[in-house]
Parts: C-alpha cells; structure tokens; sequence
C-alpha cells in the first residue's frame, strides 16, 4: 500500500477546504500507468453500454453513468484505500464510513450542458437547514480534463445553501460555476451537495471520470452499490472488508442488474 503522502496538518487543511468550498483536489496523487490501464480496460465497458441501454440516456446526450466492475483492474486497493483519500474521508464522514459507489460518468462528442444540480437532496429540507458532509464523491478522470473535453463545472460553498438560494445567487451574478481542469492522475474530494453540472464534450476522445462514493455508515442509497464478488472479497484486507461490508456479496458478476439503476441523479 503507498505510503501517505500528506502530514496530518496537511490532511485538515484540505478537509478545511471542503468543508469551506465543497471540493478540494490533491495534485498528480494517483499513478498515471495505472489509470491507463483503466482507461483501455474501461473502452469495451463504454461501448457495451452505449449498445446495450445507451437510449435510456442516463445522465444526457451523449453522456453515460456507467458502474465499473469490481474486479481488475478496477477492484484496485492502492485506489479505494490510498492513504491520503482514506484520511480525509474518515475527517469529514467519519471514521466508520462506507464505500458505496464504483462508477464512471463519460461525455462524448455531442454532449449537452447539464442542468445544475446536487447530487443527493439535503438530510432534512423541512428544516432549512444544512448538515456536515454525509455523502462524499471521490473523482479522477482518466484522461486529461481540458477546456474542450467536458470539464466539471461547480459552484464553490454552495453545498452549506439550499439550492433554491444557490441558484438566485447564481442569477444574481453573487456567485458562479469554476470549469475544474484535472489532469489524469489528479483526485477531486467533494461534498456531493455542491451545485454543479456537467460540460459538452467537443472533441472525438471520451472523457471518462470515475467516482468513488463514500458515505456515513447508515446513509443508505438503494440505487447505489457495489457487487462484490464472492472470490474477490475473501482476498481484502480487513479494512476494505470494512468498507464494502454494507455492498452484496454475489457468486458472479454476471448476477448484477440487466441495467443502470442509478438513473435519477439530479436534486
């Protein structure tokens, strides 16, 4: 397992920063060969999805929500348990958090702008209030994120605002969407109630960013999860043991759903 790479006072500054913007990025922190890997592995995947359900249109034109298998290369322990990424989450959701979610998100030439949106509704709206983080989106892209391929756009702060608010201080000029340029290799840690949205795609590459979730223990989503294969899971550690523990156990791969469940993703 790589070695940690932030100090501890390291660690709370970018907790800080998530917890004052919403998102942070820690720099060139995953290894580039490694998520070439995933890349050409990933391809097939893509084009098997695009064939089978791409008409659902799950998250746009031209643009799909794709679960990745946990296996190789993706059932990766020097990703899903990397030290510094491990460290904030525990920070900010908790030392007793779980791994809920394995996925990608994939403009393609002729994508759309998405609308702006969170990713999960506030725990109580009848309140009108906000909480500390509940739910966190690990992303890192697997090529390069430019200007021209579909970069994520967000708003900083507003993950601490109802969305209505965020919206009128957006109309207002108060506040507004930041483009995020990633290289691969660089990793975004957010609190997935910042408003943000998805950007068209204008070249003829994909831009596949994969998204690790990470949630409270007993923040439960039925629509998302991971299907962890029997002969995988008896070779973790006892910490990813730990994580995956609430995610179902099945004899194959072939076992998971015919389709993408995680449709609806806008709040």
């Amino acid at each position: 397992m790589k070695q940690q790479r932030y100090n501890q006072q390291q660690i709370d500054s970018f907790a800080q920063t998530v917890l004052n913007d919403g998102y942070c990025v820690l720099r060139d922190h995953f290894s580039t060969a490694t998520l070439n890997v995933w890349r050409e592995t990933f391809a097939p995947l893509l084009q098997d999805h695009i064939e089978r359900e791409g008409k659902l249109r799950n998250r746009g034109p031209a643009r799909y929500y794709v679960t990745l298998p946990f296996n190789a290369p993706f059932a990766d322990p020097s990703i899903y348990e990397d030290e510094d990424v491990l460290a904030l989450v525990e920070r900010l959701v908790g030392e007793d958090a779980v791994m809920c979610q394995l996925a990608t998100d994939t403009p393609l030439l002729g994508s759309e702008y998405q609308d702006v949106h969170r990713d999960a509704p506030p725990l109580f709206p009848e309140a009108g209030i906000e909480t500390p983080p509940f739910q966190l989106a690990v992303n890192f892209p697997l090529v390069d994120m430019t200007l021209e391929n579909g970069p994520f756009e967000v708003v900083r702060g507003t993950h601490m605002i109802s969305k209505a608010e965020g919206l009128q201080r957006m109309e207002s000029g108060e506040i507004k969407l930041e483009p995020v340029l990633m290289k691969a290799g660089d990793v975004m840690i957010r609190d997935v109630r910042g408003l943000h949205r998805g950007t068209p795609n204008r070249t003829e590459i994909p831009r596949p960013m994969v998204v690790i979730g990470y949630s409270r223990r007993w923040f439960y989503r039925p629509e998302v999860c991971i299907h962890i294969p029997r002969a995988s899971f008896d070779t973790l550690s006892e910490r990813a043991r730990h994580l995956l523990r609430f995610n179902p156990i099945v004899e194959s791969l072939e076992e998971k759903p015919a389709v993408e469940v995680y449709q609806a993703f806008a709040y």
